[in-house]
């Protein structure tokens, strides 16, 4: 069969490639080696979020129904239904972007693709079967995996990457996470929440180490609190796996020696998915190097998402997509790299940054002021019982526009977005504090931070 666009990979680079293309009029398919929505959505973003909101509930009633007033007698869980449910969000999702691919008019076929040149997209399905596929333009959006530790292998049991994290059968009594980026202080949030004792080992001087500096010590302190072991500045110099549990060697200030648990998670990072046949340059770490409108080395194909290197985040991956496929099919238009872009981590409290952090400011000799507000000086926090965290707003010190924003407590990944667009829009302290913010809304945090930049803040 014959296609303007074949797009390799269902998740939110691919998926949303295919159906923008679809709405240009294209004739597309895409190709997905297991289910629409890719990791993101099956193995990654949505269903952690589903734990997440359990976890974070079951905390909630756990340690704070007496302060709202509740008497729990008996209260427990079940954690087969904890892990089903967001099974079962996932699902219905996957069958909303499949209703979309019919809604759109793409051909979504299951099976690995492989690049065989001149156009040819083959694909392998699950029961060995093959078939060839002609398209003008190729897509690549075959995304990520989990990285491993060398001499420490995955074996879905014992020693475990994100993805086997979400199903785990039995909750395990002890957990080891190795690296404290978003992934791994996520998970430790989880099944800390649910009684599992948990112990974080970062080789980095604090968790988040990408977050401003501040950000990363206050979660810590935060971690610590609820009873997570944060070993920070912790090498791992040695491993075994006994298949009942994981024994590893460590040396950081917080400890020296063997600690064990009976199950490690492995969260150091993730390595790209290549489709197979005739690949394209790629980088000294093996992504794919695209051009200014996401082109490759190969005639007629593209890549975008993931599996052109950092910053590996769906919002992002869905971005480039969008601007590859209307470089090729909108007249006149030149596709936009991604400059700003919001990080976020759905631990709880919960982190949100855009733009540059102080560190990057002070390393790029760049003056800058800053205003900084607890979520204890804003009402609507006190009232929703979630005191804990600040917003940090970074601004230049000559023209006053906003450098940067970083927010840690309740809410702070949908906060982020006002600041998203005040950084695209070179918004000023001035503009963003004349702007009027709801009474009581965790949004005021914004506010007050902004006149705290400016030296008047009302309520701090």
């Amino acid at each position: 069969m014959a296609y303007d666009l074949i797009v390799i990979g269902g998740g939110p680079a691919g998926y949303v490639a295919a159906i923008r293309a679809a709405q240009l009029g294209k004739s597309v398919a895409c190709v997905e080696a297991e289910r629409a929505g890719g990791t993101c959505l099956n193995w990654g973003c949505i269903p952690t979020k589903a734990l997440l909101k359990n976890a974070e509930l079951y905390q909630t009633l756990s340690h704070k129904a007496k302060e709202f007033g509740f008497k729990l007698d008996g209260f427990s869980y079940d954690w087969s239904a904890v892990v089903q449910r967001s099974r079962k969000v996932s699902d219905k999702l996957a069958g909303g972007i499949e209703f979309l691919f019919k809604k759109n008019k793409v051909d979504y076929i299951r099976g690995f693709g492989s690049i065989d040149g001149g156009g040819k997209v083959g694909v392998k399905a699950a029961d060995g079967s093959t078939q060839t596929l002609q398209a003008k333009d190729i897509l690549i959006a075959t995304g990520c995996k989990s990285r491993g530790l060398p001499g420490l292998p995955f074996n879905g049991k014992s020693v475990i990457g994100s993805r086997e994290a979400m199903v785990l059968a039995e909750q395990p009594k002890e957990m080891i996470v190795i690296g404290a980026g978003a992934i791994g202080v996520e998970f430790a949030y989880i099944y800390n929440a649910f009684g599992t004792k948990v112990t974080l080992v970062e080789m980095m001087p604090r968790l988040l180490p990408v977050e401003d500096d501040e950000i990363g010590d206050a979660l810590e302190k935060s971690f610590i609190k609820q009873g997570i072991r944060c070993l920070t500045k912790t090498a791992v110099t040695a491993s075994k796996d006994h298949g009942t549990h994981v024994e590893l060697t460590v040396d950081g200030p917080k400890e020296k020696g063997t600690i064990r648990a009976d199950v490690c998670l492995v969260a150091i990072g993730i390595q790209p998915v290549l489709p197979g046949g005739t690949q394209p340059a790629l980088t000294d770490r093996g992504y794919i190097q695209v051009g200014d409108r996401y082109e490759t080395s190969l005639p007629g194909v593209y890549a975008a998402g993931d599996i052109t290197g950092p910053p590996w985040l769906a919002h992002t991956a869905s971005f480039e997509a969008v601007q590859a496929v209307e470089g090729l099919y909108v007249p006149g238009h030149r596709p936009r790299k991604v400059s700003n872009f919001p990080g976020c981590t759905y631990c709880h409290p919960q982190v949100a940054s855009v733009g540059k952090t102080e560190r990057a400011l002070k390393e790029e000799g760049i003056e800058y002021t800053i205003g900084k507000i607890p979520f204890a000086a804003i009402g609507k926090a006190i009232a929703a019982g979630e005191p804990d965290g600040f917003a940090k707003l970074l601004y230049g010190k000559k023209y006053g526009e906003l450098l940067g924003a970083h927010i840690i407590g309740d809410n702070a990944t949908e906060l982020i977005a006002e600041m998203g667009l005040a950084l695209d829009q070179e918004l000023t302290a001035g503009e963003i504090h004349a702007t009027i913010h709801a009474h009581p809304t965790m949004s005021e945090v914004i506010h007050e931070a902004t006149l705290a930049a400016e030296g008047h803040a009302i309520h701090f």
